[in-house]
């Protein structure tokens, strides 16, 4: 069984000895996404981080010819909890039809001191009936 390294241009390049994503048969799996343009540059607030999350995450499930609909899972590591709310709202924005499982957890700091990081897994291929 062979797998594939995903990288998008349009997302932050991974600085370490690791892959965007690895696409292995019809599973796609992220690294965990920080709230870094393809510039390098950190956004501010948790809004902000985590719209820029989202936006990193479709420009890598794209490059592997996925799109949200196919996340089944999703981990969301925060700094500060009490930020929870707004991140529901903004992630309730990409996933307002698609409800994929996920787990949230409060870590006590992120590489780039980030608010928020987020990973998930996609699955290409038939509903199960």
């Amino acid at each position: 069984m062979s797998h594939t390294v995903i990288t998008s241009a349009h997302a932050p390049e991974a600085v370490g000895p690791y892959s965007q994503a690895i696409r292995h048969n019809n599973v796609l799996y992220t690294s965990g996404m920080l709230p870094i343009d393809a510039e390098g540059q950190l956004q501010e607030g948790i809004i902000a981080q985590t719209e820029q999350i989202f936006t990193n995450l479709i420009h890598v499930l794209s490059e592997a010819g996925f799109t949200l609909e196919d996340v089944v899972k999703t981990s969301v590591f925060m700094t500060n909890l009490e930020h929870f709310g707004q991140m529901n709202d903004i992630y309730g924005r990409f996933f307002d039809n698609h409800h994929p499982a996920r787990t949230t957890v409060q870590v006590a700091k992120l590489p780039r001191n980030a608010e928020i990081e987020i990973e998930l897994v996609a699955i290409k291929g038939q509903p199960i009936q």
